[in-house]
């Protein structure tokens, strides 16, 4: 085990920075639009119920709200995160899983290393980027109810089934 910043840093670390990577490139969308929002967001909340999960659910581009629905046993913290986690999504590029497991790995903040404060970001899991291919990042795609780890999975693995699916059509 290496350390970095008296904090240790893995090589599964390495594994798992690079895997959140990996899901950026690949989890792009050919195209997005609010249609595409309202099915994506109906395909979430279907999974949701599926699985009994309880959750908020976000699909935001950059200036606007495209679908958001909380399931009952939710609360006005969990928008709240979705609100922090959004706001780091947008300003840095990354998942917001990504990004708090890269922060940890260096054994750096927020605050520390970028100056802004932790009340209006988040690094925890949840958030991931809308991505157009060719384009880049137009918004976001947050859960929040779940573990942070829990919310990436969930999040990236209703996306993926979702541009498959689209991709069979």
């Amino acid at each position: 085990m290496r350390v970095r910043n008296g904090v240790p840093y893995t090589f599964r670390m390495n594994d798992l920075l690079a895997e959140l990577l990996r899901q950026e490139e690949e989890l792009r969308f050919d195209s997005f639009n609010e249609d595409d929002a309202w099915e994506l967001g109906a395909l979430f909340v279907g999974r949701a119920k599926e699985e009994r999960l309880t959750v908020s659910i976000d699909i935001s581009t950059k200036d606007k709200v495209l679908f958001h629905y909380s399931f009952r046993g939710t609360n006005p913290d969990n928008d709240e995160w979705i609100r922090r986690k959004r706001n780091l999504v947008n300003r840095f590029g990354h998942s917001s899983y990504y990004f708090g497991q890269k922060l940890k790995a260096d054994g750096a903040t927020l605050e520390g290393r970028y100056y802004v404060s932790e009340a209006e970001y988040a690094a925890h899991g949840g958030c991931f980027p809308l991505a157009i291919k060719n384009v880049g990042a137009i918004g976001t795609i947050t859960v929040s109810g779940l573990a942070q780890a829990d919310d990436h999975e969930f999040a990236t693995r209703v996306v993926r089934e979702f541009i498959q699916a689209k991709a069979a059509r």
